[in-house]
């Protein structure tokens, strides 16, 4: 028998599934799961995402070469080995892999099964492989690996942190390692992975996240260190001594003063200054001579055959001369010495330079024929239209909903960066593009979330 001084009310009920009707009894109340994080919500640091941030700053920010320790304990191959091992076992509801299998990523896809397909076809099929299974299979795997691997945006704010320090890092040491001199000594020469142009370009695409971070970090330190490492990829940017880099400066800027609406107008311009006073500061007399020859008529790139533009008039000409597959993956300098015009010189004894193509683009075209040209230029295309509609937010400035805007049209603006830089480097398989391409998709992953 029952004590009496137990009630009937004090029992409590078994577990019940909803539906169930025990979920009438009087006091009953059923255990809610926990919610799941959304896009706004704040996770630590775990150990994927610490292997995804060493691999940005190895092979992106190529701090593995500036000090040499790196390289002995082979810092890039574990961080990337890591994170892809990491990512598989993963078992965290954010992170899967159908979000991100979304366009950009299917045309990164496309774009890499055309090159397989187009390495038989090459004029020298051992260095189609090389690149393709030595190289661009790792990135683009490792660019599924860093947008799935974003849970929040925060996240997203952490890599794109990374990203700008890998730069500022790289920009510190070449400063301090390298003297800029007189005569021909007056620019940056041939530096760790990256030359001064290469660098150049990898400096504005990493401005935009200064920006951002300056104006939308968490903690005064870090918003003092982000406005430092625009100062420092400014000063560093200018003894590169780069054209295309000066060109792709001034489109980014264009884009950040007009477009970035997610940052007030003064904080625009004040960067915009700070850049500015910079590059005035810096910038010898004959940096700006060299950036007067732009449009030069008398220029070599105009009038030599080893010039950029004789570049690019055989590049599309070996591109229609194999519309299909192209000459194959990393195979333009081959071109150049075997189908170029000037070729059957070394029959005579006269060397010929087996030049590289100066441009990503006719570098694709080239290498992988018109198809592999849509595939790369609509990957980039689809980008920029994800982060379009990313940017639209109309949260208030300052409001959760607006950091997802300004982080969209900051990832813009290094776009803008590397597109118009990329115009006159071999930059088509450059582990920053699908970096960019890859926080991107990460962006647009959050923005369906939130």
């Amino acid at each position: 028998m029952l004590n009496p001084a137990i009630s009937s009310r004090s029992v409590a009920p078994p577990l019940a599934r909803a539906g169930d009707p025990r979920h009438q009894w009087p006091g009953y109340a059923a255990a809610k799961p926990a919610p799941a994080p959304t896009a706004t919500s704040d996770l630590p640091w775990d150990l994927l995402l610490a292997c995804v941030a060493g691999y940005i700053l190895t092979c992106v920010g190529r701090v593995h070469q500036l000090f040499p320790m790196l390289q002995f304990v082979r810092a890039a191959f574990l961080t990337y080995a890591l994170a892809m091992v990491l990512y598989v076992v993963d078992r965290h509801p954010e992170r899967r892999v159908r979000p991100v299998w979304t366009g950009a990523t299917k045309w990164m896809m496309a774009l890499f099964t055309w090159a397989v397909l187009s390495m038989p076809w090459a004029l020298v099929i051992g260095d189609g492989f090389d690149l393709v299974f030595g190289s661009l299979i790792k990135i683009v795997v490792m660019s599924v690996v860093i947008a799935g691997t974003i849970r929040t945006i925060q996240d997203a704010d952490r890599l794109a942190a990374v990203y700008l320090l890998g730069a500022t890092v790289y920009a510190v040491v070449v400063l301090c390692r390298f003297d800029i001199g007189a005569g021909d000594d007056w620019r940056l020469g041939r530096l760790y992975y990256y030359d001064a142009n290469d660098f150049a370009t990898f400096a504005v695409t990493a401005m935009p996240f200064g920006l951002h971070l300056a104006q939308r970090g968490r903690r005064p330190r870090t918003r003092l260190a982000a406005a430092v490492s625009l100062v420092v990829l400014s000063a560093a940017f200018v003894h590169s001594g780069s054209r295309g880099g000066f060109l792709a400066l001034v489109a980014m800027g264009g884009f950040l003063a007009l477009r970035y609406t997610a940052v007030s107008l003064g904080a625009r311009v004040c960067a915009l200054v700070v850049v500015g006073l910079v590059l005035l500061g810096t910038a010898s007399q004959r940096y700006w001579q060299q950036m007067g020859t732009i449009l030069s008529d008398t220029d070599y790139n105009q009038t030599e055959e080893a010039g950029r533009l004789q570049i690019w008039r055989r590049g599309v000409g070996y591109m229609f001369d194999h519309p299909l597959f192209g000459v194959g993956p990393a195979n333009f300098g081959v071109a150049e010495g075997t189908l170029s015009p000037f070729a059957e010189r070394q029959q005579f004894g006269v060397g010929v330079r087996w030049n590289a193509p100066h441009n990503s683009f006719v570098q694709v075209g080239a290498e992988l024929g018109v198809p592999g040209l849509v595939l790369f230029v609509g990957m980039i295309a689809n980008a920029f239209v994800v982060l379009r509609r990313a940017g639209r937010g109309n949260g208030e400035r300052g409001g959760p909903d607006q950091v997802p805007v300004q982080l969209a049209q900051a990832l813009t603006a290094s776009l803008i960066g590397y597109v118009v830089g990329a115009f006159f480097l071999s930059l088509a398989y450059a582990e920053l593009l699908y970096t960019l391409i890859a926080l991107a998709v990460g962006v647009q992953k959050l923005g369906t979330r939130s």
